[in-house]
């Protein structure tokens, strides 16, 4: 299986890899940094450099079958065994990764001050992303009232932990039984676990920021109903954030 090193540093913005498969769907490579889409999260675009060539990654994705790190591209591909360097759209992943991490910060902050579960989430483009919930009502106000919480707790500048838990651990933990841990399938084990201090805590194998002050400021741009007991809230991030880092490398 691929190396995904974004799952231990999501500031790595490059990479050397070696090419170990290439098919119809795309190339496989012994490592990389690009993220595969899932969990609400685009896949990471960006450029493939081998020798004078530039290939065009247009998404990452995830074998159905294996599971397998595909990246999808358009234009030239390495032979097998070729050297190449992976480039991530670097502006494109660290607006994914502040957006990600204020959705989860709001599924703590609508848990604990409303009692109410997520149901789904997703990314759009431009800092936007929609987060569901259990809930019977969801008014102006209550997106009001939410919009500044959020921005409150973010601006705490709160450290944003990545940890690995033993399943059986993690299965045990009840900020983490909430979010239905036990859906992650049963061949996991340890646990990718993200954890924003006093805010939020939940299995995730998505990219985010340090510190919660990287997000910058949100605004609750909409909220609606999409069912009896399903809410919909939509957010946007508007800034500005305070970086802790910018992409780096590694050989």
């Amino acid at each position: 299986m691929t190396d995904d090193l974004f799952s231990r540093d999501a500031y790595l913005a490059t990479c050397a890899a070696t090419v170990v498969a290439v098919s119809d769907d795309g190339i496989v490579l012994d490592r990389t940094v690009f993220y595969a889409r899932g969990g609400g999260q685009p896949g990471d675009t960006g450029v493939l450099r081998w020798g004078d060539h530039v290939t065009r990654v247009t998404d990452t994705v995830k074998a159905r079958e294996t599971g397998q790190i595909v990246h999808v591209v358009e234009g030239d591909t390495p032979p097998v065994g070729s050297a190449v360097t992976c480039d991530i759209d670097w502006a494109r992943r660290y607006l994914h990764m502040r957006t990600h991490t204020a959705l989860h910060s709001l599924s703590g902050i609508i848990f604990a001050d409303y009692g109410a579960k997520v149901t789904g989430g997703n990314m759009e483009s431009g800092g936007i992303a929609r987060m569901d919930f259990e809930l019977e009502s969801m008014s102006a106000e209550l997106g009001r009232d939410v919009e500044a919480k959020l921005n409150a707790r973010l601006a705490e500048d709160r450290p944003v932990h990545v940890v690995l838990l033993p399943r059986a651990q993690a299965l045990k933990d009840p900020d983490l039984i909430r979010t239905k841990i036990n859906l992650v399938p049963a061949s996991i084990d340890p646990i990718r676990v993200i954890d924003i201090e006093g805010i939020d805590k939940q299995a995730d194998g998505g990219t985010h920021v340090r510190s919660t002050g990287e997000v910058g400021r949100v605004r609750v741009v909409k909220t609606e109903s999409k069912g009896k007991a399903n809410k919909r809230m939509r957010i946007q991030l508007t800034g500005p954030s305070r970086p802790r880092g910018s992409g780096a490398r590694l050989d």
